[in-house]
Order: C-alpha cells, then sequence, then structure tokens
C-alpha cells in the first residue's frame, strides 16, 4: 500500500467501523496513547476504538469516553479471537516489539499500520515515516510521535489534545478513605512524591524528596503522600527510613486505580521520570518532573502546568527511532532541593492546573 492511499484509510471508514489500537505497556506509554485517542474521537465519534492492553494497565483506558472497548492481552490465542472476529479494517501497532506485531498480523486486519524499521515490519503494509522524518525534528514529543500514524492515514492535522485519564467513584473513595486512615484528613492538600523509577542513575535521592515534604509541610501547609510500587526491597526500605516521618507511606503498593484516583485529588505531583509522573499531567495536576539521562524533550509532562529540571542529558538518534545516550552534564544525584522547592513555588503560585505548549524546562 502506498503513501497515498494509507492516508485516506480514517476518512473511507464507513460510520460505525471498528479501529484497533495496540499498546501493550508501560503506564507513561498508555497514559500519552490518549491524546490520539481524544483526537480520533472528537473528530469521528462514530468509530468504535478497541484498545489492546497487558490487563494490569486497563485502568488507564477505563471510562474513557472515546473507548469502545478494552482488550487484554492474555497470549496469542485467546487474545486475538475477539480481534478476528470483529473484523477491523485498521489495526495499529502502537508498541513496534515483535508480541504486538504478531498480535496486530492474526488480527487479520487489511490495513496493518506501524512505524518504519521497527521488528517484524513484513507483518504490516502500512509503514509510517519515523518521527525525524516526519516532523523533520529528532526530538518530537511521545504523543507527536503517537499521533503520527494516525495522521499519516488520514487524521486531520490539528492541535494534539492533552492526556487524560478518568478514576472512577470507587477508586477515588478508596484513595480518600487511605488518606484519612493516615492521618490527612478531608481538605487537607496534599503532594504526591515519587522517588522511584527505573533505574538509579534516574532517581534522585529519597532524603532530598524527604527535605522537599517538610518544606511542602512547613511552608504551605501540604501534606505529601509517597508513591511506591514495591513493599519488599533495597529500594523500599531506604523510602520508607527517610519518608514515613515527614510523609504518608502506603505500606503496599496502590492497585492502578487507585493510585490515579489518588494522584488526580493531588494539588501538586514531585517525582522522578516515571510513569505516575504521566497520570498526573493526564489529570491536569501541576508537576515537577526531575530528569536524569532521558530525554525530558520526548518525555517531558504533556500539556499540563509543569517544571522540568534537567541533568542536561544529551542523545544521539538511531535509525530515526531510538536514541542513545550521549553524555550529562551533572549526575541526578547533585540536583539540589532548592532547584525543586523553586520550581513547586512557581506552580504553587501560579494556581494553574492545566497550562498549554508550556515547556516549563528549568534553565540549569
Amino acid at each position: 500500500m502506498n503513501a497515498s492511499e494509507a492516508s485516506s484509510l480514517l476518512s473511507d471508514l464507513p460510520r460505525g467501523a471498528p479501529l484497533l489500537i495496540t499498546r501493550l505497556r508501560s503506564l507513561g506509554d498508555l497514559i500519552l496513547e490518549t491524546p490520539a485517542i481524544a483526537a480520533l474521537h472528537s473528530w469521528r465519534p462514530d468509530l468504535r476504538i478497541f484498545i489492546l492492553v497487558e490487563e494490569r494497565f486497563a485502568p488507564v483506558f477505563e471510562n474513557n469516553p472515546g473507548v469502545s472497548v478494552i482488550l487484554t492481552a492474555r497470549g496469542y490465542g485467546g487474545t486475538t479471537m475477539t480481534p478476528r472476529r470483529e473484523r477491523f479494517p485498521i489495526a495499529y501497532n502502537q508498541h513496534g516489539g515483535p508480541r504486538s506485531a504478531i498480535l496486530t498480523a492474526l488480527s487479520a486486519a487489511p490495513a496493518r499500520v506501524c512505524w518504519k524499521n521497527v521488528q517484524f515490519s513484513f507483518l504490516y503494509n502500512v509503514h509510517v515515516p519515523n518521527p525525524e522524518e516526519y516532523y523533520n525534528n529528532s526530538s518530537a514529543h511521545a504523543a507527536e510521535h503517537r499521533m503520527s500514524q494516525f495522521y499519516f492515514t488520514g487524521l486531520p492535522r490539528g492541535p494534539i489534545p492533552r492526556a487524560q485519564v478518568f478514576p472512577s467513584g470507587s477508586a477515588v473513595e478508596c484513595a480518600r478513605r487511605m488518606l484519612v486512615e493516615g492521618g490527612i484528613p478531608d481538605g487537607i492538600p496534599y503532594a504526591v512524591l515519587q522517588p522511584e523509577a527505573r533505574s538509579a542513575s534516574m532517581r534522585w535521592p529519597a532524603a532530598k524528596f524527604a527535605q522537599v515534604a517538610r518544606w511542602l509541610r512547613e511552608t504551605h501547609g501540604i501534606a505529601s503522600v509517597v508513591n511506591s510500587s514495591e513493599s519488599e526491597s533495597e529500594l523500599a526500605a531506604e523510602v520508607r527510613r527517610e519518608l514515613e516521618k515527614c510523609a504518608l507511606v502506603p505500606h503496599s503498593p496502590l492497585p492502578l486505580r487507585e493510585l490515579i484516583a489518588l494522584i488526580a485529588g493531588a494539588r501538586l505531583y514531585v517525582g522522578n521520570d516515571s510513569g505516575p509522573t504521566h497520570v498526573a499531567a493526564a489529570a491536569g495536576i501541576p508537576v515537577v518532573a526531575i530528569f536524569g539521562p532521558t530525554n525530558h524533550q520526548q518525555w517531558r509532562p504533556w500539556r499540563t502546568a509543569h517544571r522540568v529540571i534537567s541533568t542536561g542529558a544529551r542523545f544521539e538518534t538511531i535509525r530515526g527511532v531510538a536514541e542513545k545516550f550521549v553524555s550529562e552534564e551533572r549526575s541526578i544525584q547533585t540536583i539540589g532541593v532548592e532547584e525543586v522547592c523553586d520550581a513547586c513555588e512557581e506552580l504553587l503560585a501560579d494556581g494553574r492546573r492545566i497550562q498549554g505548549d508550556d515547556t516549563g524546562v528549568k534553565p540549569l
């Protein structure tokens, strides 16, 4: 299929047609899928959007008005029964890995869409240019990267919506009860702190998060709640040791539904580059995001009031998609507490929860 044929795929769909979007994981990536879903739904609310995702991440799309059906990946056979039965005319693979490629192929959709140069690219018949080629920008935001597949197949270009999450009433009540039982009664503003990240080089020290928690309480009367995805590990022990005297540290990891509800009710979010940071942005919460050796141009909070504090990391683009870390001007360990508190102060003084295109990058 050539580009001219691909450009009318979406507009040629009959009313009520189903389409499949596969994005199996992870939390931040899935949150950044929601702007594309919102754009599609706004343009053609008649389309039935099916999202294929790993079961543990399904709450990201619950209550989303643009999502008709959430399909959960449970191995190849069980997962593909529904996609085959639906007879999708178009299947989008927004993941790009081998498992998602096979699942996309097994959907038997006549048009199978993914980016060029991904694994198992022979399984697709619509190959979308990589972000550097499509946008003439090697540092296009991940939300823009997602949108390129839909623009390429006929979605009219326009402003990309912000990400969104829709916490359920039961999850909001569970989060409220946890706060009250932890000593944060109704009406007391709180911040969510995220000291975890996937690697040590991406983690600002837990002791410095504790200093921020004390400053928020003493200066602004804002309590702090810590999100931790682990209950028994050396990192979890360190977080508890440093923070339990100045913040609420739940004894066990929160289920994703309750984490979304907890973050959505916060006055402020302060955290390392991680999935919950994008949850906060999707909830419209002011975000202070601390970046180590990841590209804040691509992964900064999308369309919410925020400040990024970066180590000045530099990258090289590989094959138009992947990136190679080159260097950074300082380590994340050396970022000062004052820098983070100043960023919090700016956001708290501003008072806005959602802010359009502000990159919010704090200079070194």
